[in-house]
């Protein structure tokens, strides 16, 4: 019965061992995952050179989530490898530039979605000084995630970013939710020509597709994907990273 006793002893603190190592394994699942795909879908070259950003931004405390889920669904869709490589770069450098103009404004530290969606409201338009304008003007505490989403959304529909940051900012200041701001943006009519708002949406990221509350975690929202981004095949679209053809971007906007 002691010889019994002993054995279960033992098998209990096996498992002790045992189950901490899974998770701690499994929690390191993601980046290890992340990294493995990019060499997958993309040259070893431009790989490592994409790698080599997102390690640069991650030790900038910028999210890198957004920039691995962007090189894998720019691979799925066929655009050239240096196109990638180019956008990536870019978009890092939107997000340093978007953290600082929102750390100019408030004190709070930003998100890692905030500074994504500031780097994502750069690229459609909108300028460093309007970041900040819509920081100071925003409620004490406000995320400022889905608000510059919205921006963006509204500038892909042909607002001019002055007249798309104010009607946000009103809203803001009248304690909108961000329920209210999504509704908003949905009602407002296209002034793109027939077909080119559609096209201003698959290029970029509307507000539903882009804004991921959670995505990157932390302020520094260093977090990786736990696989590709959804639209990426199971094969990594490693075919289509090496076609030629890109599709066209609408006029002002960037991969």
């Amino acid at each position: 019965m002691k010889r019994r006793d002993k054995l279960m002893t033992t098998m209990m603190a096996l498992i002790a061992l045992i189950v901490p190592a899974a998770g701690a394994a499994a929690a390191q699942t993601p980046a290890i995952d992340a990294s493995a795909r990019l060499r997958e879908v993309l040259p070893a070259d431009v790989a490592a050179r994409i790698l080599a950003t997102i390690a640069a931004a991650r030790s900038h405390e910028l999210p890198t989530q957004p920039l691995e889920n962007r090189a894998l669904k720019f691979a799925a869709r066929g655009i050239p490898p240096k196109d990638i490589e180019r956008a990536i770069a870019e978009q890092a450098d939107r997000m340093g530039t978007g953290r600082d103009a929102l750390q100019q404004a408030r004190p709070a530290r930003p998100s890692g979605d905030e500074i994504d969606a500031s780097a994502e409201a750069l690229r459609k338009g909108l300028d460093r000084a309007k970041i900040s304008q819509l920081a100071s003007s925003a409620p004490s505490g406000r995320s400022l995630a889905v608000p510059l989403y919205v921006i963006g959304s509204l500038i892909d529909r042909g607002l001019p970013s002055a007249e798309a940051l104010a009607r946000v900012r009103d809203r803001l200041q009248a304690r909108a939710s961000d329920a209210d701001l999504e509704q908003m943006a949905g009602t407002v009519s296209s002034r793109e020509p027939p077909g080119q708002a559609k096209k201003a949406a698959e290029a970029g990221s509307d507000v539903t597709e882009a804004k991921h509350p959670g995505a990157s975690h932390g302020a520094a929202g260093n977090g990786s994907p736990g696989g590709p981004p959804a639209g990426v095949p199971a094969n990594g679209g490693r075919g289509a990273a090496g076609k030629s053809h890109k599709p066209p971007s609408p006029p002002g906007k960037k991969p």
